[in-house]
C-alpha cells in the first residue's frame, strides 16, 4: 500500500470549541487572542478564567492529535488482543449486506454506456445541490452491526475519539474494519458512483479514507454543528436504532459565508446513505428521543489534496502518520513534497 501522510495544519487548525460552537486555529496565545477573543466574548466567554479554560482545552486537543500516531496503532493492537467480537461476520463485506438498489446502481455504472444522466434515474436527488440519497445496506446487516458496536462500546477495550466534534463513536480502523470491509466498500461499490457524480473533485481517483461511527443519544451528543469534512467525498449512512427527528441540513460550499447561505433540511432514513462533497457545509439536527448510530466514511483523493490541503487551503506540509492518515502522498516529481517530518517533533 502506498504511504499516506498528514498535513501539518492538522495539529493546530479546525479545533472545535464545543461550548461555543466555534472552530478555531491556534498557533500561539497572542495570535489566538487577536483572532478570537472578541468573538468568544460575544459568545459568553467573558472572564479571564473562562479564557484560560479554553486555552487549556485547546492544548489538550493539540496533544491528543500529536499523540495519535502512537496511540492509534497501540489501541488497535490491544483491541485485537483482548476483544472478542460478537458478530465476526460483519467485519468482512459481503454483497448480501448491500441493498438491492445499490447493487443495481453499481451494475449500471459498470456498463460501457453509463452516464450521469442515466444514473440520475436510479438515485434520489435532494434539494441541496449534488447531495444524493440511496439505500446502502439491508436492515438485517444494520441491526447486526449496531449490536457489534454496542458490544464493543461496553467492553474494556480502549477507544479513540473519532474527531473533535463527536464525543461518542468508534474509529473503525482500530476495530479492524478497514481491510476486509471499508476498503472494499470504497473501491468496489462506491468509487463507480463517485467517478460519475464527482469527477470534478476527485471522485474517480479516491484512494484512501477515514471511517468511523458516531452515536447520538439523550444525555450524550444530540446533534452536530455546521461544518465541512476533511474529505473529497463523504458517505453518511444511518444505521439505526429507534430515534425521532435528527435530519441533516446542508448549506453551501465552505467558501460561501453563512450569512449568504440558505440551509436545506434533508431526510435521513435508516439503511440509507447521503453522498455529498466533503467541502459542502452541513450539520445534524438534534434527535428528540432514542439512540442513533451513523456510519461516516470520509473518502480522499491524494491527486486532489496533494495540490491544496482542503483544511488549511494551502499546499500541504507533510507529516508522517499512521495508516491512511489524512490521505496525502509524496509526489516523486515534486522536490518540495519530500520535506516530511515526524508528527512528534
Amino acid at each position: 500500500m502506498e504511504r499516506f501522510y498528514t498535513c501539518n495544519c492538522f495539529f493546530r487548525d479546525n479545533i472545535f470549541l464545543e461550548e461555543y460552537k466555534l472552530h478555531v486555529r491556534f498557533v500561539s496565545e497572542s495570535q489566538f487572542r487577536s483572532d478570537y477573543q472578541n468573538i468568544l466574548r460575544s459568545l459568553g466567554c467573558v472572564s479571564e478564567s473562562q479564557f484560560r479554560d479554553v486555552i487549556g482545552k485547546i492544548h489538550a486537543e493539540i496533544e491528543r492529535r500529536q499523540n495519535h500516531k502512537l496511540k492509534s496503532p497501540e489501541r488497535a493492537a490491544t483491541i485485537k488482543e483482548i476483544y472478542t467480537p460478537l458478530h465476526q461476520h460483519v467485519y468482512h463485506l459481503q454483497e448480501s449486506f448491500l441493498a438491492p438498489e445499490l447493487l443495481q446502481m453499481i451494475k449500471y455504472c459498470a456498463s460501457s454506456d453509463a452516464t450521469v444522466e442515466g444514473l440520475m434515474k436510479l438515485i434520489q436527488t435532494e434539494a441541496a445541490p449534488r447531495v444524493y440519497r440511496f439505500p446502502v445496506f439491508r436492515k438485517e446487516f444494520c441491526n447486526d452491526l449496531i449490536e457489534e458496536l454496542e458490544h464493543f462500546e461496553q467492553s474494556d477495550a480502549p477507544k479513540g475519539r473519532p474527531n473533535t466534534m463527536n464525543n461518542y463513536g468508534i474509529l473503525l480502523n482500530e476495530l479492524g474494519f478497514d481491510e476486509g470491509f471499508i476498503t472494499q466498500l470504497r473501491e468496489v461499490y462506491l468509487r463507480p458512483l463517485t467517478a460519475l457524480l464527482y469527477s470534478d473533485c476527485g471522485g474517480s481517483c479516491l484512494d484512501s479514507h477515514k471511517a468511523f461511527v458516531v452515536k447520538y443519544a439523550i444525555r450524550e451528543d444530540l446533534e452536530l454543528c455546521y461544518h465541512y469534512d476533511n474529505a473529497e467525498v463523504t458517505l453518511n449512512v444511518s444505521l439505526g436504532k429507534d430515534f425521532t427527528e435528527g435530519n441533516l441540513f446542508f448549506g453551501d460550499m465552505r467558501q460561501v459565508p453563512l450569512s449568504e447561505t440558505e440551509c436545506v433540511e434533508v431526510e435521513h432514513h435508516v439503511t440509507e446513505g447521503l453522498l455529498h462533497r466533503g467541502q459542502h457545509m452541513h450539520g445534524a439536527l438534534p434527535i428528540s428521543s432514542g439512540t442513533r448510530w451513523n456510519l461516516i466514511i470520509w473518502m480522499r483523493a491524494s491527486r486532489e489534496r496533494n495540490k491544496l490541503c482542503p483544511m488549511c487551503g494551502k499546499k500541504p506540509t507533510l507529516v508522517e502518520s499512521y495508516g491512511f492518515s489524512d490521505g496525502f502522498t509524496v509526489d516523486p516529481d515534486d522536490d518540495t513534497s519530500r520535506n516530511v517530518s515526524c508528527s512528534l517533533t
